[in-house]
This record gives C-alpha cells, sequence and structure tokens, in this order.
C-alpha cells in the first residue's frame, strides 16, 4: 500500500507543471540576438531564423502558449520591390527572387474579453545594404539598439505579465521585415491569428535601448485614444517625456493605427551609430531598459480593468514634412525640445563635416531662416538645391559661431 501511494505521488509531481518564476534577463537577450553569430539578422537569413528559434524559446520556459499559424511561427513570403517608394506583394507561392520573413508570436490566454498586442521588431539589416548609412568595408550590423532592445523589454513584459492583470489576454509578437518596410506587422494585421476586433491596444517598442543621462524618453501615439495621456503622466517619476499625438510613425505600430487599433509607441531617440556596425551590446543602457520595462507594466497594470479603449484618429505629422533635395549630413537629437536643432551626431564627408560643425552644436540659424524646432529646420533646408552655399549658425556651449557651408 506504501508503494501504491508513492508512485501515486511521483505520477502527480511529474504531472504538475513548473510554475514560471520572474527573472530579468534584458541583458541576456540582448546578447544573445546582438552577437555577431546572428550576422545582423536580415529578414529571410539563417540569422534571423537563430533570433526566431531563440525568441520561440524564451516564449516556451516562460510558459507563454504559442500564436502563430505554424506553433510560435508565422512566415510570410513576398517579392521585394525595385521602386523603393513601390509595395511590397505578399505570395503564397516561393519562388526566385521571393524571400520569407517570420513573425514569432506569444499569447498569454487569460480568457478575457479583450486582448493587448505587445510587439517590437527582431529584424537588422545583415551586412548593411541598402539601410545602412555606414560608408566604410562590409560589417556586421547588429542592431543591439535597433531592435534587439525592444525584444528584450518585451520578453521581460511577457515575464512580468504571467498571472497577473488578467482582465486582458495578451499578444507578445516579435515582427520580422520592419527594416524592408514594416512587412511583419503589416502582414500580421491583415492576417491574425487572434480576432483583432478585440484588440484593445497595441504598445511597440523600438530602439529604448539608449536612455540618456536626462532620461528623455518618446511616447509616440499619445492623441490614438483619450485616455492615454493621462495614464502616461500619472505613473511617470523618472523620465522627460517627450509627447507625440499622431498613430503614425516610422515603426511597426502604424500598422495597427491604420486598422483603427489605439496605439504607443516608445523610443529613447536616435544616435550616431543609428543603421551602423556600431550599434552594439556594449553601448547599451540596461538599467534604462529595466525602468522603461517597469514603466510600461505600470501602464498597461492601470489600464487592465478600462475594457476596450476608445480609439481616436490623429494627425499625420510626416504628410507636413516639406520634400528636400539635400541635406546636412547629420544626425538631428529627435528628443531635444529647447529652441533650434541640435545635432546628435556627424556623417563623414558630409557638408557639415566639412563646415565644421560638431556632435552638440545647436544649429539657431539656416541661411535667412531662424531654427525653432526640427520642422522649421526641414522647412529651411527645402529651398536648397545641390551646389548652393549659405551659413550655418550654431551654438556651441555658451557661443555662437557661423559656419559657411556648401550642399553637395
Amino acid at each position: 500500500m506504501k508503494k501504491i501511494s508513492l508512485l501515486v505521488l511521483f505520477i502527480t509531481l511529474l504531472g504538475c507543471k513548473k510554475e514560471y518564476l520572474y527573472e530579468n534577463k534584458i541583458q541576456e537577450d540582448v546578447s544573445f540576438l546582438a552577437d555577431d553569430k546572428l550576422e545582423g539578422r536580415e529578414t529571410g537569413t539563417v540569422g534571423e531564423q537563430k533570433a526566431a528559434e531563440y525568441i520561440a524559446k524564451r516564449f516556451a520556459e516562460m510558459g507563454i502558449e504559442p500564436k502563430g499559424t505554424e506553433k510560435y511561427y508565422q512566415a510570410f513570403s513576398f517579392k521585394p520591390s525595385n521602386d523603393p517608394h513601390g509595395e511590397v506583394a505578399f505570395t503564397n507561392i516561393a519562388e526566385d527572387g521571393t524571400v520569407t520573413g517570420t513573425n514569432v508570436i506569444g499569447f498569454i490566454n487569460n480568457n478575457a474579453q479583450n486582448t493587448v498586442v505587445i510587439g517590437a521588431h527582431y529584424d537588422h539589416l545583415g551586412y548593411g545594404g541598402e539601410g545602412s548609412l555606414y560608408k566604410g568595408e562590409k560589417a556586421i550590423h547588429n542592431g543591439a539598439d535597433d531592435n534587439a532592445s525592444g525584444v528584450a523589454v518585451m520578453l521581460d513584459l511577457a515575464g512580468k505579465l504571467k498571472g497577473v492583470n488578467t482582465e486582458n489576454n495578451y499578444v507578445f509578437v516579435a515582427f520580422s521585415g520592419e527594416e524592408m518596410g514594416l512587412l511583419g506587422s503589416n502582414y500580421f494585421v491583415k492576417n491574425p491569428t487572434i480576432d483583432t476586433k478585440a484588440v484593445s491596444y497595441m504598445i511597440n517598442m523600438d530602439m529604448v535601448g539608449r536612455l540618456k543621462q536626462d532620461s528623455t524618453l518618446a511616447v509616440y501615439g499619445t492623441g490614438t485614444s483619450p485616455i492615454f495621456k493621462q495614464t502616461l503622466s500619472s505613473h511617470n517619476d523618472r523620465f522627460k517625456l517627450i509627447e507625440k499625438e499622431s498613430g503614425i510613425g516610422p515603426s511597426d505600430h502604424t500598422s495597427f493605427y491604420l486598422a483603427d487599433i489605439p496605439v504607443l509607441h516608445f523610443f529613447t531617440g536616435q544616435h550616431e551609430d543609428y543603421h551602423k556596425p556600431g550599434d552594439d551590446l556594449d553601448k547599451l543602457n540596461y538599467k534604462g531598459m529595466d525602468i522603461i520595462s517597469g514603466y510600461i507594466f505600470e501602464i498597461i497594470s492601470d489600464l487592465n480593468n478600462n475594457g476596450k479603449l476608445a480609439f481616436r484618429k490623429t494627425k499625420n505629422e510626416s504628410e507636413e514634412t516639406p520634400r528636400f533635395k539635400v541635406g546636412l549630413g547629420v544626425v538631428p537629437d529627435y528628443l531635444y525640445d529647447g529652441t533650434g536643432m541640435r545635432i546628435d551626431g556627424v556623417s563623414e564627408d558630409k557638408p557639415a563635416q566639412a563646415a565644421g560643425l560638431l556632435k552638440g552644436d545647436v544649429v539657431v540659424q539656416l541661411g535667412d531662416s531662424a531654427i525653432v524646432d526640427m520642422m522649421s529646420y526641414m522647412r529651411a533646408l527645402s529651398v536648397f538645391e545641390p551646389g548652393d552655399s549659405t551659413v550655418v549658425r550654431v551654438e556651441r556651449k555658451k557661443d555662437t559661431l557661423d559656419f559657411n557651408l556648401i550642399f553637395k
């Protein structure tokens, strides 16, 4: 009788699933995804597939259910467009010239009426290609900030949300094909593995790995639901928030906004390593990523019992952006909220470098135009043609300096 009891106990213990205990693995996740072995995670490559397998494995170890078309995976094939302004055509037939990307999708099913989508793209540029801003010899673009950082925060949130905030279900999507035109998110929205009519809102993280000393954090889509601004403000005691109302932007949240779903997109700003081989894991602010994850978790917790959020259309700020034929050859600091346009990086062999402009300079005048913000800078730039010369005025620390500049 004693042997039978012990056997029953052993079988019972064997059948019990081990409960997941949250553990912060942000740095570990970035270290894998941004390793040279993945060769930059370009869409459709072996390196990207290794990254997809890693993300699926992380979902599985947290006890997060698969929600792809084949376990955790949702593959999609497409023919890249030769026209950079043309649309990519998805295809069901693998033929010459097609590329196959793979979304990785996990699900926490709380048997709730509404669902929250939390996403981040995991693809990058491989060895560079057309999207690279690097002019040197062929080199791996590891994309630690862009966007191993966002995937790591997404996985961290998945662990935090296991068993809590159960008034919503949660879908976690690592998107492929973002760098080629938001392809993975576009495909998911048009071929959903969930009921998109039940989606309350979508949260996107793209480049959240370089929180600066002033703790500036940009949040896009704040106007896409009436409740967002109040919620963001009520939990913010750490960040200098830069809020953008528009739901349209150069990342995967746009695909959901265009399907009338409220969106929030988190971003710590561009930098001189953007789309270059220098975007490596040793330059990330891991403590900052942990703080951002905690902030987003507080927002999700606050919205837990608010039901399906109301959607509101916003003005498309990109439609107002002037078109221009020349550039200074700088990386603007998009999170700068002072007067002028602050330079966050200077490209080699470009007009700004030739004129003597430096990182940290604040452009306050370009030709006859005063520069007060990014929009006025772009308007001023739009009047110039290649070969034109002008004077650019900058503030450098306590000095105001004029430089002669020739546009190429």
